[in-house]
């Protein structure tokens, strides 16, 4: 979406918080769709979250005259956001086990 085009809003680091939110929901609903727990393929959604969100940024980068820039900390805030939706699924998925007796 061009810069323009977002809504000034003055809550804090919003933007960074609007990453962080989608990457975590991203990470989880991902590994909800795809029940996993082996490290390797939360590592791999991790990696994927995190290469999504520099590739956006990129993109950002690539197409500056749409009135967006890329910023490092929001591949940051991408990757903090995938991690704590995969820990939440972990966290979830193993109280599920347990009340299933797995």
């Amino acid at each position: 979406m061009p810069a323009k085009e977002i809504p000034d809003v003055k809550v804090p680091l919003v933007d960074k918080w609007v990453h962080f939110v989608f990457f975590g929901g991203f990470s989880f609903l991902w590994l909800c769709a795809r029940p996993k727990r082996k490290f390797s393929y939360l590592a791999f959604i991790m990696m994927l979250s995190i290469s999504f969100g520099a590739f956006i940024e990129y993109l950002q980068d690539i197409f500056a005259s749409l009135g967006r820039s890329a910023d490092g900390l929001d591949i940051l805030a991408d990757g903090i956001g995938g991690l704590l939706g995969i820990l939440a699924f972990y966290i979830l998925s193993g109280i599920a086990l347990k009340k299933q007796g797995i």
